[in-house]
């Protein structure tokens, strides 16, 4: 059984907040009792992957909803299994994502004292990031997640920004980049906000392909002039992680889904946090074990179902960047994983634009590293006067070259 890492949702899909783009909104406000991971629960899950052979070093992630919601004390049980049940010499990692709200600075200390990377949810500048992101009763949370990621700082834990690209924040990736760049925030991850409604159509606040090519690219060509060295940024460092070592550390770059699972509160276990449904419970952590999973049909359908792309994807000279893209963003994969990801035009657009600058770039880490590349990588180099593969029907040097 290969190595996997877990994504834990201790409070389900509950949150302090209500976005309005966020896909579990729907499952928010119901008058139900609030979901809550047992400790019978968590102890299965930690018991049980520690168990398994993960060449020593085991991975959890913990996200919602917003898993702040289970307090300190959740946490500290968390670590206080951690270490009993670990074996002899193992590396543990523990990442939680959050929207910031809820960050106490004695919340901030124990993750400082234990080594969480925590990922906070900000959409830039106070005007940005309100326009959607709110708490009950509509009121605004910028201030609250300064409030958090001061806590953070100054308990000196690790933090990366999650930035949500919606039809507002889309608009203005320069603002945004320069924002946080006078911030100090250096470890930024921008997530596109592709949600459709039940007849596959994009939400009010989604964005369109288009939209997402142009802001990587505008976010690209800030970080080049002078910040290569000085901010990370996710998919940055996951195209030359490719190109360096031929290596892909983020799971839609791949061409098998079969990476991770996702660990409800109750103890379900799914295939993919983006489809967390009935028709792919893959069994309970209390009643199953690891390898049944690993080797279920349904999950393994479902990572196979990846590389199902649509024929146009085939002569795409970016597809080893994507391979289809994220199923989630083909509406109605996995059951039609054929469909072009409503992204494609996007992709094409910022590789076309930035990918002969990372190529550059990679060689030259190679070099300065001493790495002798074995990576069978097909040159990505257009021709200046080759159609533009970002679609517009214009000469690459008059297009995406510029």
């Amino acid at each position: 059984m290969k190595p996997f890492s877990l994504l834990i949702k201790p409070a389900g899909a509950d949150c302090n907040l209500r976005c309005k783009y966020c896909f579990y909104i729907d499952h928010l406000g119901g008058g139900e009792k609030a979901p809550r991971m047992s400790d019978d629960v968590l102890k299965a899950i930690i018991t049980s992957y520690m168990r398994t052979n993960q060449n020593n070093n085991y991975s959890f992630g913990w996200q919602g909803g917003e898993p702040t919601l289970m307090g300190l004390k959740f946490f500290k049980k968390v670590i206080e299994l951690q270490k009993k049940f670990g074996p002899p010499g193992a590396s543990v990692s523990n990442g939680l994502q959050t929207n910031g709200t809820l960050i106490t600075d004695e919340m901030a200390k124990f993750f400082g004292e234990y080594k969480f990377l925590i990922g906070v949810s900000l959409d830039g500048p106070p005007e940005l990031h309100d326009y959607y992101r709110k708490a009950l009763g509509q009121k605004p949370t910028h201030a609250l997640v300064m409030r958090g990621i001061e806590h953070l700082r100054r308990n000196k834990v690790e933090f990366n920004i999650l930035i949500l690209v919606n039809d507002k924040t889309v608009q203005k990736a320069s603002e945004i980049y320069q924002y946080f760049r006078k911030k100090g925030f250096f470890y930024q991850q921008y997530i596109p906000c592709v949600e459709y409604d039940g007849n596959g159509n994009l939400q009010k606040f989604a964005i369109t392909g288009d939209q997402w090519g142009t802001f990587l690219c505008e976010i690209f060509d800030n970080w080049i002039k002078e910040d290569i060295y000085r901010v990370s940024i996710r998919l940055f460092d996951s195209i030359l992680e490719y190109l360096v070592y031929g290596k892909y550390n983020v799971c839609y770059m791949g061409n098998n889904c079969c990476q991770y699972f996702v660990v409800e509160h109750d103890g379900g276990i799914y295939p993919c946090d983006f489809f967390v449904r009935d028709d792919l419970l893959l069994g309970n952590v209390k009643t199953g074990t690891w390898e049944e999973f690993s080797s279920s049909p349904i999950y393994n359908f479902f990572g196979r179902q990846k590389s199902e792309w649509n024929a146009i994807c085939g002569s795409c000279p970016f597809i080893n960047f994507c391979h289809g893209d994220c199923q989630k963003h083909r509406f109605g994969a996995p059951n039609t994983p054929r469909t072009l990801s409503t992204l494609c035009r996007g992709w094409k657009k910022f590789y076309a634009h930035a990918l002969p600058y990372f190529e550059t770039l990679a060689k030259k880490i190679r070099v300065e590293r001493n790495i002798q590349s074995s990576n069978p990588i097909k040159s990505t180099k257009i021709g200046r006067n080759a159609p533009c593969p970002c679609g517009s029907g214009k000469k690459y040097k008059n297009c995406c070259m510029k």
